[in-house]
């Protein structure tokens, strides 16, 4: 998904934010525009050259952020207008390699997208595969990763993931999986990534969620390749969904189940039993208790140099904490 136009919009996004919801319609003005393919049409300067790693170790940094829906019922300090800034400052001072947004209606990744101008964006919204409804999006460096716009795409968590808007595991709305294959140019290495927002209320729905998503992952084309899933899970780690991707033997969807290739919980390797680790804070601003839906996911075999949960962001930027890591896959 690209934007056209974003180096002007980028500009105005600065000049006049605060003249509040009227950026949203300035950006369309200037041709932002959310596409479905990973097709380059953003009028950038070329990628400058990045670094070499003389190891060839690949090195992330990631995070996973449900940015909280824009809507009427959010005044004051919780309105989008209001928490933009503030998201745009978080996500900036910890300056990712990549990021996987949530939540994010069509003009809130814009406004992201503007505000940000050193990353490309794919995504689309998940009730109509083009604008309309939440995007399960990822923000990726553009100077330092190239997209294969042959390797990309959105799947619908359903028993037919490949039409629009579908959902047939009785969740009331429609859920979405992107994924993107990315080559870092600083090793020469590829790497695919995965973004995701599971069902809230219905547990069928995340379970045959998780099996999909395995499965996806299990299925892509450069099958040596490491694989990161980040998301909003609306599942803890002992959920079965959860258990499930990260190799756990456990029912499922019926039946005992177990995926050979489960990946390694980033905030459970450096933080393994802590008690107090909620991100959904519904605006509480607490890590008190143990209800962590947001998770970082990655290929056995890395090393996890650093997980957090960045739950000090005053005033809050959302009623979840983004959650961060950093991964070197040797």
């Amino acid at each position: 998904m690209k934007y056209s136009g974003v180096s002007v919009a980028a500009a105005a996004f600065r000049a006049i934010y605060t003249m509040g919801r009227a950026l949203h319609f300035l950006l369309l003005a200037l041709g932002v525009a959310c596409l479905s393919d990973c097709q380059r049409s953003r009028t950038m300067a070329l990628p400058k050259s990045v670094p070499m790693r003389p190891d060839g170790a690949l090195e992330l940094r990631l995070i996973s952020f449900n940015v909280r829906y824009e809507n009427d019922g959010d005044t004051g300090s919780r309105a989008w207008r209001q928490r933009v800034l503030g998201s745009v400052h978080l996500l900036r001072a910890r300056s990712p390699d990549v990021i996987g947004v949530q939540e994010a209606l069509h003009g809130q990744a814009a406004d992201l997208w503007a505000s940000l101008p050193e990353y490309e964006f794919f995504g689309v919204g998940r009730d109509d595969g083009k604008r309309a409804g939440e995007y399960s999006g990822l923000f990726y460096q553009r100077d330092r990763f190239e997209a294969d716009a042959a390797d990309c795409g959105t799947f619908w968590l359903s028993d037919t993931p490949e039409v629009v808007a579908s959902k047939t595991w009785g969740n009331e709305i429609p859920r979405v999986a992107v994924w993107l294959h990315l080559l870092d140019r600083s090793t020469g290495r590829g790497f695919y990534v995965f973004n995701t927002h599971w069902d809230h209320k219905n547990q069928a729905s995340r379970e045959k969620a998780a099996i999909l998503i395995a499965d996806r992952i299990d299925a892509r084309k450069h099958a040596d390749q490491p694989v990161i899933l980040l998301g909003d899970f609306n599942s803890n780690e002992s959920n079965a969904g959860m258990a499930y991707l990260v190799g756990k033997r456990t029912r499922l969807a019926g039946s005992e189940r177990m995926w050979q290739n489960g990946l390694l919980d980033t905030f459970q390797a450096l933080h393994p039993g802590e008690k107090n680790c909620r991100t959904l804070h519904f605006w509480t601003g607490s890590t008190e208790g143990n209800l962590k839906i947001d998770h970082i996911l990655v290929s056995k075999g890395a090393r996890i140099a650093d997980a957090e949960i960045l739950s000090g962001d005053r005033p809050m930027v959302s009623d979840h904490f983004p959650v961060i890591s950093r991964v070197v896959f040797p």
